[in-house]
């Protein structure tokens, strides 16, 4: 992998280095779902395909967020998702960007965001990587392409991602492709093209706008024991009816700059606070590792990161 093809992974990871210990993980029919004892949850697109020899089940709870988000790099397809999972668990732990909420539509599912879009849909070409249920009800006001790893009627196989994206005028990109490593090349591909980031495995991160991401149409949670507990029972699209909704944020370079200058603040706060807590601690004569060390560190680490993205963005606006 290039550089900046490891670059998402690597920004992911930063946001997601935390020591908070996981409280459950879950992995359903459709979703994996990761929290903590703080109940706050991240949810991922599960495998479609089901495994019966897997060989770390039962000893995930108690592994810190940053220990199960390591496992975004995996090739193999389960641990990549518990992996996806942790890290929008621990980007949950902020706060969520300003943006615009989509009412429940338990009827409409996903389906909500392409009926938040279509009016700047109207004659383009529009390509969708990642089939939603009932998605072709817009075949015929769309120009509409389905780009589908396991087609489907009318579907394009993988491979036509090479054909047709680079010719579209707004690209619908499922972000479970972020799960199975297809993301930089999808993201490379689209870049001409109006890109929405979409669906609840979508990560909050304001970086994702130098990917060339123009919207995240990801999800707030809003009954968390709810969601768990649809979960459990196998719920699919049902969790869109009163567990979680959609929440639309556009990338531009402002909005992101703002994004990013939050999050800077917020972990430069947390900075000062440990560092002054470092400081008793040497100063009352431990001889001993300051106990938040591994946090200090990880914090310095991504305000580097978050330093680095704001100024490409400020650069590239300017």
């Amino acid at each position: 992998m290039s550089n900046q093809t490891h670059r998402i992974y690597e920004l992911l990871l930063d946001y997601a280095a935390s020591d908070r210990q996981v409280a459950a993980v879950h992995i359903g029919l459709v979703w994996t779902a990761c929290k903590t004892g703080e109940q706050h949850t991240g949810l991922a697109m599960s495998p479609q395909q089901p495994s019966r020899t897997l060989s770390w089940p039962g000893t995930l709870v108690g592994k810190t967020l940053g220990e199960l988000a390591g496992w975004i790099n995996a090739w193999e397809p389960y641990q990549a998702s518990v992996g996806m999972a942790a890290i929008n668990c621990s980007l949950n732990h902020a706060e969520l960007p300003a943006g615009i909420t989509l009412l429940p539509t338990p009827e409409l599912g996903n389906l909500a965001v392409f009926e938040h879009f279509l009016p700047l849909l109207q004659g383009k070409k529009v390509v969708v990587v990642g089939r939603y249920p009932g998605i072709e009800r817009y075949a015929e006001q769309l120009k509409l392409s389905i780009i589908e790893r396991q087609p489907q009627a009318a579907d394009y196989p993988d491979p036509a991602c090479e054909f047709l994206l680079p010719d579209a005028d707004w690209v619908f990109l499922t972000a479970s492709s972020i799960t199975n490593k297809t993301f930089p090349r999808l993201a490379a591909l689209a870049q001409h093209a109006k890109t929405v980031l979409m669906g609840p495995t979508v990560p909050w991160l304001p970086e994702l706008h130098s990917f060339g991401i123009d919207y995240l149409a990801g999800v707030e949670i809003i009954n968390a024991e709810l969601l768990w507990q649809t979960l459990a029972e196998g719920g699919g699209v049902r969790i869109f009816a009163d567990s979680v909704r959609y929440r639309i944020v556009e990338l531009t370079p402002d909005t992101s700059m703002d994004w990013l200058k939050r999050r800077i603040a917020d972990d430069y706060a947390d900075k000062q606070s440990l560092n002054a807590a470092m400081e008793q601690w040497y100063g009352a004569g431990h001889n001993t590792r300051f106990p938040e060390f591994n946090r200090l560190t990880q914090i310095t680490t991504r305000l580097s990161r978050m330093d680095l993205s704001y100024k490409h963005l400020w650069d590239s606006h300017h």
